[in-house]
């Protein structure tokens, strides 16, 4: 038998998230030092992250040219709204429910069953994806929502000369974009707010430049034409009414309809239309709480009130600013914005009427500091169902590859951190519906995604990266000779991903021993949720395997520090790193 009884053995889990302020041999070895397409885990450790796909197959129509963004993506109702160059568009879309073989006839009988044809047109045409640059057209004569599934009926396949093709259960379905208003003239990214003040559902939205649009749940338009709001860049509800702020001819005032009445702007109404003017210009508004907040530039105010009569507005912060108000999200209990040191929050305290500024982003200050500049055109989601703030440094003339951003996940011992890169948003929408979180955005090119789906960013390989701190295990003098590492991890599917063990800080001089596989095609099966395998399926549903194994790697190599990576594959589902166990001999001091 080998002689054990020098070794050494040092456990840890994967948490405290990314690290970017500290001394390497001064960071808990369970932080990371790379964490890049990984996310902390609510239920523990490090997540590669669910990628995106198109949630409309068909490309949001341009007014004037192909590199017009997407400058607003909104679910409204059963309609999903977007916004392209000078034109407003609605469609509906679901999720295939029965599979449609490549042989399956349909030429006028057909039918699909999707999860829900609320929103869908009587009639019309419907694409679905083969892949991310191929779809099957189909077109429909009638729906039946009381089916079961609901089904698109009527249909014929493969139109305009569309291949048929075979289309599993949970393909997107989507119709074409039917144009509901134009003209808005050199319109801006638009922002929108839902409100309800009669008892009929409705949105705004405001472009910076042209009239705010209101529309309510039949898709009634109503162009609001008062001076005082045309060219708005914010708009919130609060206290019944609207509030706009951000025009550039008056980027101090805050205008507010009457009471209950979203379009009227008179002085004489029994609940009065006003403004109130503050000493900066203001980034964003948003409701919290009891309160609207008002960020601008330099300062943050607070407006309290029920009525025009008893609104007050007082200073929470005269030296702090917003730099992008659309940062402003409502995130574990707090507002959180981007400031110009990085992401902070405004937490009411224990103290009724008094507020407390945080700063929380000191992990990855370095990384704020290298994205703040240009930041008008950063975008922001929060994921709820994973207490997960995600934030966007979107910029012109970069590709998507290039853009990163953070993610910012709220856990019980404070926030954890990690990196994103691939994702490059225009605009993003973000909503629960039936218990689901659905994050939508438009991108540059005319499409709209949804996020957290999918094993890739719509096709392209998710490029996962974990990188641990330099381990010296308290003794930086001491050569350790590494015998195995042992990898605790949680799959979701079959895994693609290769363990990498330097040594001396990645010191070229050292020992740099070729990467260690973490393929596995088993994964354990849970009665009532996993799918059924077959011999032939690229991965094995186990029923009674192990839900977190243990992955037990004999490893070369020795060195006074050790780091551990984790290089993702790609293009498989999601897994979380949940801790590691390194066992090694001491060898002699230098």
């Amino acid at each position: 038998m080998p002689d054990i009884s020098q070794s050494q053995a040092q456990a840890f889990n994967c948490e405290g998230g990314l690290v970017k302020n500290r001394s390497t041999f001064l960071m808990q070895p369970g932080e990371a030092l790379v964490l890049e397409n990984f996310e902390p885990d609510i239920e523990g450790g490090y997540r590669r992250i669910n990628g995106h796909r198109k949630l409309i197959n068909q490309i949001v129509p341009q007014t004037n040219n192909s590199g017009e963004k997407i400058l607003m993506i909104a679910k409204f109702v059963d309609k999903y709204i977007a916004a392209r160059g000078e034109k407003i568009w609605s469609t509906a879309s679901a999720e295939l429910r029965t599979v449609i073989e490549a042989n399956t006839s349909m030429t006028g009988s057909g039918t699909i069953g999707v999860d829900n044809v609320s929103g869908f047109s009587s009639s019309g045409t419907v694409e679905l994806a083969i892949s991310e640059t191929e779809v099957e057209r189909f077109t429909y004569t009638g729906i039946n929502p009381a089916s079961d599934p609901p089904t698109l009926t009527g249909v014929t396949r493969q139109v305009d000369s569309t291949n048929a093709r075979k289309h599993l259960s949970g393909t997107q379905v989507s119709e074409n974009w039917t144009q509901i208003d134009s003209g808005r003239t050199n319109a801006g990214k638009y922002r929108i707010e839902r409100f309800n003040f009669n008892g009929t559902e409705k949105i705004v939205l405001v472009d910076e430049v042209n009239a705010p649009l209101i529309i309510d749940s039949s898709m009634n338009l109503t162009d609001v034409n008062t001076a005082a709001v045309v060219g708005s860049k914010f708009v919130a509800s609060f206290a019944n009414r609207l509030f706009y702020a951000g025009k550039g001819t008056t980027p101090e005032e805050l205008v507010f309809s009457a009471g209950f009445d979203e379009d009227n702007f008179s002085a004489g109404a029994s609940d009065p239309a006003g403004s109130i003017r503050v000493d900066d210009t203001i980034t964003g508004i948003k409701v919290f709480r009891d309160s609207l907040f008002i960020f601008c530039e330099n300062r943050i105010f607070k407006l309290t009130g029920n009525t025009s009569s008893d609104f007050s507005v007082q200073a929470v912060t005269r030296s702090i600013g917003c730099i992008n108000g659309d940062t402003i999200q409502e995130f574990g209990g707090d507002l959180i914005f981007l400031g110009p040191d990085g992401l902070r929050t405004v937490a009411a305290t224990a103290r009724i009427g008094d507020t407390e500024l945080g700063t929380i982003s000191r992990n990855v200050q370095s990384i704020f500091d290298e994205n703040i500049k240009n930041s008008s055109l950063f975008e922001s989601v929060v994921i709820a169902d994973k207490t997960q703030y995600r934030i966007f440094f979107s910029k012109t003339g970069q590709s998507n590859s290039q853009t990163r951003g953070i993610i910012c996940v709220l856990k019980e011992n404070g926030f954890e951190f990690s990196e994103i890169r691939g994702i490059k948003p225009a605009s993003t929408d973000t909503f629960v519906e039936t218990g689901n979180t659905f994050v939508l955005h438009g991108d540059f090119e005319g499409y709209i995604h949804r996020q957290e789906i999918g094993n890739t960013f719509d096709g392209i390989p998710i490029l996962g990266k974990y990188r641990s701190p330099d381990m010296s295990f308290g003794d930086t003098g001491v050569r350790k000779h590494m015998q195995r590492v042992i990898l605790n991890y949680k799959p979701e599917s079959a895994i693609d991903a290769d363990l990498l063990v330097r040594y001396d800080n990645e010191s070229v001089s050292s020992a740099r021993p070729a990467a260690y596989p973490l393929d596995t095609a088993d994964v354990a099966a849970v009665f009532g949720i996993s799918s059924f395998s077959t011999q032939e399926s690229a991965f094995q549903f186990i029923f009674g395997g192990p839900s977190q194994p243990l992955v037990r790697q004999a490893v070369e190599g020795s060195g006074f520090s050790i780091v551990l990576r984790v290089n993702d594959g790609g293009e498989t589902a999601p897994y979380s790193l949940k801790g590691f166990q390194l066992e090694y001999q001491l060898g002699a001091r230098r």
